[in-house]
């Protein structure tokens, strides 16, 4: 016989409690903003690719055999969303990954894709 007791549904009083977990509206929201952003191979591959060096655009085309414009569009959303930084370097903007955050959403993101 199980042991583990049965699932009862939770009266109004368990879901208040559960409800308090939840992140606020405007949290929410700039998740699904991420989440959004990160449904696009190429800045998916701009995320890998800044989490191993910082890069300029120019780098970052080369890399992905894909347009400047195209580049430029996935790194200004990037930033808009914090998930990236640029610095000048003399006449170039050179593009980072914005903290660890980023670099982890990404990593456990792929080893949950590569489990098996």
């Amino acid at each position: 016989m199980d042991s583990s007791p049965e699932h009862i549904c939770a009266d109004e009083v368990t879901i208040s409690k559960k409800e308090y977990g939840l992140p606020s509206s405007d949290v929410l929201l700039k998740m699904c903003n991420i989440f959004k952003s990160l449904q696009s191979e190429t800045r998916l591959n701009i995320l890998f690719l800044l989490s191993n060096n910082d890069l300029c655009v120019r780098e970052l085309e080369l890399a992905l055999g894909v347009s400047q414009s195209a580049i430029s569009h996935s790194l200004r959303l990037l930033r808009q969303l914090d998930l990236v930084r640029v610095k000048k370097e003399g006449r170039f903007a050179v593009y980072s990954i914005a903290d660890k955050h980023v670099e982890q959403l990404i990593n456990v993101c792929q080893e949950h894709v590569l489990e098996e």
